[in-house]
């Protein structure tokens, strides 16, 4: 799962990312709405997270210009401002959550896993694929009920292919959700780490769909 995170307070941006990358996921953070925007507008994420009060842009012109563009990556605000009023503005121009600063940031990230799943179709916190079992909520999976351990770049791609089984997803979609924008990738890298995840969990469960991508399925009852 990709974040972007829009925060101007820089050791607050630090402490989110660091948290967020602790569970596995790849983060691109922007200390201002002008570059944020343009971010959210421009590169693939799972999931925003969005400060209000930023300089050169505020963060709900940000919002509203991503819906207006057709952007309909899920958004969690995150702002000091805890009025009602501030709160209604907030989902009036397309906000999906709202967390008001101080906040505990196992709390924030139980809330993106939520927008994330729901976004991807998924009502149920446990999200099941033949042996395969990922609970969404806390980000686990297991194979045949005994946890499995992964790398954070395994948890990425598996995670990305689990809430869209069934369904093939797009080499490009799988590189765009699994490192971060200024990482400087391998052109085989994502070859690599499907190898492993296939010696991990069996390789029928991760088909190559040639020329497309790949697609997590149980196969045939």
């Amino acid at each position: 799962m990709r974040v972007l995170l829009v925060e101007d307070d820089a050791a607050l941006a630090e402490s989110i990312a660091r948290a967020l990358r602790a569970e596995s996921f790849a983060v691109d953070v922007a200390d201002n709405g002008e570059d944020g925007g343009h971010l959210g507008s421009t590169e693939a994420y799972d999931v925003a997270v969005l400060d209000l009060g930023l300089p050169r842009r505020d963060g709900l012109s940000v919002l509203a210009e991503w819906r207006a563009g057709g952007r309909t990556l899920p958004v969690l605000i995150l702002t000091a401002r805890d009025a009602w009023s501030d709160k209604v503005l907030g989902f009036k121009a397309g906000a999906d959550d709202y967390l008001v600063k101080p906040f505990r940031v196992e709390e924030l990230v139980m809330r993106l896993r939520a927008l994330v799943r729901r976004a991807a179709g998924h009502a149920a916190s446990v999200i099941q694929c033949g042996p395969l079992s990922f609970e969404a909520q806390t980000g686990q999976f297991q194979l045949d009920g005994m946890p499995l351990k992964l790398t954070a770049f395994e948890w990425r791609v598996l995670s990305c292919l689990m809430l869209r089984k069934d369904a093939v997803v797009e080499r490009l979609d799988l590189l765009e959700r699994v490192y971060e924008g200024d990482a400087d990738v391998d052109s085989n890298s994502l070859e690599v780490i499907i190898g492993r995840l296939r010696r991990k969990i069996g390789a029928s469960l991760i088909e190559t769909v040639r020329g497309l991508g790949y697609r997590l399925t149980a196969g045939p009852a």
